[in-house]
């Protein structure tokens, strides 16, 4: 190791954070972000996160020494293929082993063959058949979409009214390519933490657990998004909790995978719900988190290159992962109107932020006539560690608070619900 040339695939929130993080280690000599944002400016390259053939002749041409993709899209589009058939060493899971996020119905299958404890489900491709069920079933229930739908694609309907609609929703297209099949879940009650886990095809290590704030709103109301806010550690979080899930969901699902001939390197996500029967799966991702990996990098004591380039030679056993003990708290701001219809072009004026607990991870950014402005949806993830989750919250909001960003969409009560 040592005088790397690295490519990181992504724009987004997640792809500055680990930028960030990658950027601090020794065994770098060169990083590029493809196409990055305003925040990763310093490495960016204008290819698209999509186009796989340009990413390939870009990483040979530049004699890239580990690619690592961001986001699910190409990993679901096969570009960890594409990258070994070209003989580039590549972090993330094949086109095969990436339908554990691309296709909600296979998840479902591996974690039946893997004896994995999750919700009971069914999937349909009529609306009449699933109509059907649902009034058998009743409401609350939760219906998906079965592709990819940028984290979307859920609809949790609490009502029969809402959830005939959803069937319809999803099956006539209101999502897509992703909603031609639907699965139907029971709705399952408890709470959410995510944990994500370093791969290497036989051995995992969990990163640091997480909670995600997916609602828009203050008091998880509101629609849907992507992601408002994570903090790390979760209070709920134990170390038996994680042993558990290490040992009854992780390990297990390696193996269906190994067994299947498509073994899983990357980033394994679980999306847990922690209920009174004890753990149970709600899904999986196939790559780091938006707005996880905000959090977890800023907790990570290791260097990440190293872990990296041990789970694409299968040697994850001997690689060392440390962990700080302080809280971090990562709070989203999006643009006005998110994560409905929203505005773009919003001009943003950033502080100098002078101490090392906290850093303003861009997502949604660009540079218009030498001035920062808002590109996307969710724009910046304001991050902050502190000694506990109290100091984490002030120190991120103080930033928050700094930042102009006119009209800029937040929540004030990511991580409250860990105090």
């Amino acid at each position: 190791m040592g005088n790397l040339r690295v490519l990181i695939i992504g724009n987004g929130g997640r792809e500055h954070a680990l930028a960030w993080k990658l950027a601090q280690s020794p065994d770098l000599e060169r990083l590029f972000v493809a196409p990055g944002n305003a925040g990763t400016v310093l490495w960016n390259v204008a290819i698209s996160a999509q186009d796989i053939s340009a990413l390939v002749a870009f990483a040979l041409k530049e004699t890239i020494d580990l690619t690592v993709v961001g986001p699910e899209d190409p990993l679901s589009q096969g570009i960890v293929d594409a990258f070994h058939k070209a003989g580039l060493r590549i972090f993330g899971p094949t086109q095969a082993a990436a339908q554990l996020e691309g296709s909600k119905s296979f998840a479902k299958i591996i974690m039946e063959s893997a004896k994995i404890p999750t919700a009971k489900w069914k999937t349909f491709e009529d609306n009449e058949q699933a109509k059907t069920y649902v009034r058998t079933i009743g409401a609350p229930c939760v219906l998906k979409a079965d592709g990819l739908a940028a984290g979307k694609g859920v609809i949790v309907a609490m009502d029969l009214e809402t959830a005939l609609q959803a069937v319809d929703e999803i099956l006539e297209g209101g999502f897509g390519a992703a909603g031609k099949r639907l699965v139907i879940e029971e709705f399952l009650t408890g709470q959410e933490v995510s944990l994500l886990c370093f791969c290497d095809g036989e051995t995992a290590f969990p990163m640091a657990p997480v909670q995600d704030h997916k609602r828009a709103l203050e008091g998880d109301l509101g629609l849907n998004t992507g992601g408002m806010g994570t903090y790390s550690p979760p209070p709920i979080w134990t170390a038996e909790i994680e042993a558990n899930v290490m040992r009854d969901f992780v390990a297990p699902t390696l193996q269906v995978m190994r067994e299947r001939g498509t073994p899983f390197q990357g980033v394994l996500f679980l999306g847990l719900i922690l209920t009174e029967q004890g753990p149970k799966l709600l899904e999986y991702n196939v790559r780091f988190g938006d707005p996880e990996t905000q959090v977890v990098m800023k907790r990570l004591e290791s260097d990440l290159l190293p872990i990296l380039w041990a789970c694409t030679e299968g040697r994850l056993a001997e690689a060392q992962l440390a962990w700080k003990e302080d809280v971090a708290v990562c709070v989203v701001m999006a643009a006005p109107g998110y994560p409905a219809a929203y505005v773009k072009g919003v001009p943003i004026h950033l502080p100098e932020v002078k101490n090392s607990d906290s850093v303003i991870f861009h997502a949604g950014t660009g540079i218009s006539e030498g001035q920062l402005v808002s590109t996307g949806g969710r724009v910046l993830g304001v991050t902050a560690e502190g000694k506990t989750l109290h100091e984490a919250r002030q120190i991120a909001y103080a930033l928050v608070d700094q930042i102009e960003f006119p009209k800029a969409h937040f929540r004030r009560d990511i991580g409250v619900k860990g105090l």
